[in-house]
C-alpha cells in the first residue's frame, strides 16, 4: 500500500470510525504532523486521549473518539493564508465550516499547529491543513 498523504489518511479513518460509531480508532502510518493536528482536535474536545504505539515500522496512534465529529477531512491543495484574509472572515471559513463558530480550521504556522482562533490571537498566518466540526 502506497501512502501520498498521511494526514488524510488519518482523518478519512477518524471519519470512518466516527460515522459507524466506534469508541476508538487506530492510524496508521503515525506522523508528527497527525499527531499535532490531534492535540488541536484535543485541546477543542473533537477527540478524547491518543497514544503513539511503536510496532518497529511506522508506528500507530491509538484515538479515543467522543461522538462529536460531524464532518473532518483535510485542504488540499494546502493553500497559504495571511492573516489579514484570516481576519476579515472570508471564503475559508464560508468554504469549510457550516457556520459561524462552529467548527475550527487547522493552521499550520511558524509557532506550529493552532486552529483559526489562535492563529487570529496571535496576529500570523499560515498554511490551511485541515477543518473540523
Amino acid at each position: 500500500m502506497v501512502v501520498i498523504d498521511p494526514l488524510a489518511n488519518a482523518l478519512s479513518t477518524i471519519m470512518n470510525n466516527e460515522m459507524r460509531g466506534r469508541k476508538e480508532a487506530v492510524v496508521t502510518p503515525a506522523s508528527k504532523l497527525t499527531a499535532m493536528v490531534l492535540r488541536v482536535m484535543q485541546k477543542y474536545g473533537y477527540v478524547g486521549e491518543f497514544e503513539h504505539i511503536d510496532d518497529g515500522r511506522w508506528g500507530k496512534i491509538k484515538i479515543q473518539l467522543l461522538g462529536r465529529i460531524n464532518r473532518v477531512g483535510v485542504i488540499k491543495p494546502r493553500t497559504p493564508i495571511k492573516y489579514s484574509e484570516l481576519r476579515q472572515m472570508p471564503q475559508w471559513l464560508r468554504k469549510y465550516l457550516p457556520s459561524r463558530d462552529i467548527g475550527i480550521l487547522i493552521i499550520s504556522t511558524s509557532e506550529g499547529v493552532l486552529s483559526h482562533y489562535e492563529v487570529l490571537d496571535k496576529r500570523i498566518g499560515g498554511v490551511l491543513l485541515a477543518y473540523v466540526y
